[in-house]
């Protein structure tokens, strides 16, 4: 494992550096262990410290501790660390994320769930391509039945842990009539044919197998002596039924995580998962760390304070031994176009006096549609700036045609990757040949590939398609045999040349052609990366905006969600309004338990800045071509009035009173006479049945002026207005 005289090299370092509660984490190396990590409290740290803490004790090899990450930034992270603690004595450690490790898994054993090893993993796109595939072979409508939407529920019958037939009959819901529980049933049907899985089967079937194998779950729990889990709040119910199995063997489970910061409810995460772990382990321990060493006191009382208001948390409250800082400046303008020019010119201003970077400056909002102000502030005042989140290098046009080729090397049999390049560039193949192809392939079982292949044996495909089909199968036959003998990137690159791919583009008379040229270049020096095209597939199978951020020095602008796991030292938190933050559409669909998410997601925002942070607010916002008024977020009442100032302060200021805010606009009602009840006031939530859902911006004589979500504002006479409790 390592020389003996290294032992005690690395048992200093890893104990170094760490303060007396994340030692005590480190050190409790047997049993099940929930350690709750406030943000920017050195949890990374803290799990690094404890594998080579358990590796130094000589507690197990390196091949019999699991580490799972959620993202593939945060695993590359922790290997770094881990290779510099060690010296190199981690090598062999199953470290990666969820979808990484429990891939690895089902490729041994893929043929105990009736999958060959070369099974494909399908992205989005690929998914939506075969949802359509099946409205159309159903005859449903996919304008009414759209199939972001059946992927949407298939997604989350998965993440439930819920395999065909399993699914509840209550879960059928509305789409397609109540044919979701069939649909889904085809589309995994349709998916075992094309030997691929999608990303939740990963997961799904790692369970399956183990439950149908116990010889192979046995292995599995022998095997991993020590686990370990970062964020575990975001966990979803498959992904911990996963880990409880594997955690049978010898119960050392550590999760790492973080209730405050579960914010991805909406794609499957049971926050239920951290706040129930002493319950699922027996004796399980609970060490809280609380010492932030990023953000200054005021940024960290400000957190604390806000997320008390929740009810549903193991409770924890954050604190640094530096200084109080500055103060939060909390500003309202007249509208968003104010509010993104306000903070265009505080980036210059803060350039100008070289504080920092403009790497080191993030505008965070609530929703993707709010960028665009900032982006014509941006642009009017030449600062440079990136959005996370808007296309992707791996979902471009050109590096989805040379991910299709690649995959078609890796496993002629998928067929979706085969659809996608049949006719690029060009072959002649018309949508005729290309039905042939898909209904041989139903009718006999057979790929695209192989039902090609039997059309033109049969003369049912003739002429110049038969030509230019021939020739693309003899040129990736060709490519596959060179695998053995000359380096997977050269092989692709020679490969585009000869079918004409790169030279479709080289003719191509549009402006982009050239950054589609370069586009595919970057790919092929990233193949160079990887051992083979497998290892390359797997990995970008789950790459994210923000494992691609670059150093170069531009102001980010990304939504909250986007921001997690980040830091800067200055922070716009813009748009803190009611029905954008929070969002006035999860509240109305999910009452209670939103509300607490979009305060967790408040929480995470806040917790982003290190020295600076500005929480910003219009009172009139244009939301999808409509100009409406606005009134100041509930988050901004529950912040302590010790931790901010207010810098700019457009008309009058929102009471300093508590507001009386519902969370749920599904609740019944109550009819309310204003003109005798002090109930009614300024800035409460109220119906009226002709105009709907609104907030009061003035009341007197019984007439409420009233901003209606959807109506505007109208004078209403308060007899006609339900408080909305």
């Amino acid at each position: 494992m390592y020389a003996p005289d290294e032992t005690n090299t690395i048992t200093a370092n890893c104990l170094d550096n760490l303060n007396d509660v994340q030692r005590e984490a480190v050190l409790a190396t047997e049993g099940p262990l929930l350690v709750l990590a406030g943000a920017g409290t050195g949890k990374t740290r803290v799990l690094t410290a404890r594998i080579a803490h358990i590796l130094s004790l000589r507690l197990a090899f390196p091949s019999q501790i699991l580490a799972v990450t959620f993202t593939n930034k945060a695993a590359r992270e922790m290997r770094s660390r881990l290779d510099k603690l060690t010296l190199g004595a981690a090598d062999g450690i199953w470290l990666g994320t969820f979808h990484s490790i429990a891939s690895k898994i089902l490729r041994r054993h893929a043929e105990s769930i009736g999958l060959n090893r070369d099974f494909a993993i399908i992205d989005y796109d690929d998914q939506i391509r075969l949802a359509k595939q099946i409205l159309a072979d159903y005859n449903i409508d996919d304008k009414k039945n759209p199939p972001r939407a059946l992927i949407y529920l298939i997604g989350r019958f998965k993440d439930k842990a819920w395999s065909v037939g399993k699914v509840p009959e209550s879960e059928a819901g509305l789409y397609a009539g109540g044919r979701a529980l069939e649909l889904y049933a085809t589309y995994q049907a349709r998916l075992k044919v094309l030997n691929a899985v999608d990303f939740g089967d990963l997961t799904l079937l790692n369970i399956e197998l183990f439950n149908k194998n116990p010889d192979i779950l046995k292995e599995y729990q022998n095997k991993f002596k020590y686990m370990l889990v970062d964020e575990y709040q975001d966990t979803n119910v498959a992904q911990y039924l996963w880990l409880r199995i594997l955690a049978q063997g010898t119960q050392n489970i550590c999760c790492v995580g973080d209730d405050d910061q579960s914010i991805y409810g909406w794609r499957g995460a049971e926050v239920t998962n951290i706040l129930r772990f002493d319950k699922d382990f027996a004796d399980a321990k609970i060490i809280r760390l609380e010492q932030n060493y990023r953000s200054t006191n005021n940024i960290l009382k400000a957190a604390s304070t806000l997320i008390a208001n929740n009810d549903d948390r193991h409770g924890k409250s954050l604190w640094t031994g530096g200084e109080s800082g500055n103060k939060i400046k909390l500003s309202s303008f007249y509208d968003d176009k104010e509010e993104a020019r306000y903070i265009a010119e505080e980036i210059e201003s803060i350039r100008y006096r070289k504080i920092h970077s403009y790497l080191e400056t993030a505008v965070l909002v609530r929703a993707g549609y709010q960028t665009r102000s900032f982006e014509e502030s941006f642009n009017f005042l030449r600062i440079p700036y990136r959005i996370i989140g808007g296309l992707k290098f791996y979902e471009r046009a050109e590096i989805r045609d040379v991910l299709a080729y690649i995959r078609l090397l890796v496993s002629p049999s998928d067929s979706l990757a085969f659809e996608r390049i049949i006719n690029t560039p060009r072959r002649g193949i018309g949508n005729g040949t290309l039905q042939k192809i898909i209904e041989v392939s139903k009718d006999q079982s057979l790929s695209y590939y192989e039902s090609t292949k039997k059309l033109i044996e049969v003369g049912a495909i003739k002429g110049k398609s038969k030509e230019t089909l021939e020739k693309m199968f003899n040129d990736l036959h060709q490519a596959n045999e060179l695998l053995n003998s000359q380096t997977h990137w050269q092989v692709v690159e020679d490969l585009l040349d000869n079918i004409g791919y790169i030279e479709m583009w080289k003719t191509d008379v549009n402006e982009d052609s050239r950054d589609r040229i370069e586009n595919i270049k970057e790919l092929l020096r990233s193949l160079q990366d990887y051992a083979d095209l497998r290892e390359y597939l797997e990995h970008i199978s789950l790459v994210t905006d923000t494992d691609n951020m670059q150093d170069d020095d531009k102001v980010n602008i990304m939504t909250i969600h986007a921001a997690k796991g980040l830091e800067f030292e200055t922070v716009f938190l813009t748009g803190w309004e009611e029905g954008i933050f929070p969002s006035q559409k999860a509240l109305d669909e999910n009452g209670k338990t939103a509300l607490e998410e979009e305060r967790r997601l408040a929480y995470v925002a806040i917790t982003r800045a290190k020295n600076n942070l500005y929480i910003t607010y219009a009172c009139n916002r244009r939301i999808y071509g409509s100009f409406q008024p606005c009134i100041p977020s509930r988050f901004i009442d529950e912040l302590p009035k010790e931790t901010y100032e207010i810098i700019n302060n457009y008309g009058s200021y929102y009471n300093n009173s508590k507001r009386n805010f519902s969370y749920s606009a599904k609740e019944s009602p109550e009819v309310i006479d204003a003109g005798s009840s002090p109930r009614l006031k300024k800035g409460q939530r109220v119906f009226n049945v002709k105009f709907g859902y609104g907030y009061i911006l003035s009341i007197s004589n019984s007439i409420a002026e009233v901003a209606f979500d959807k109506a505007g504002i109208k004078k209403v006479l308060a007899e006609y207005l339900s408080e909305n409790t």
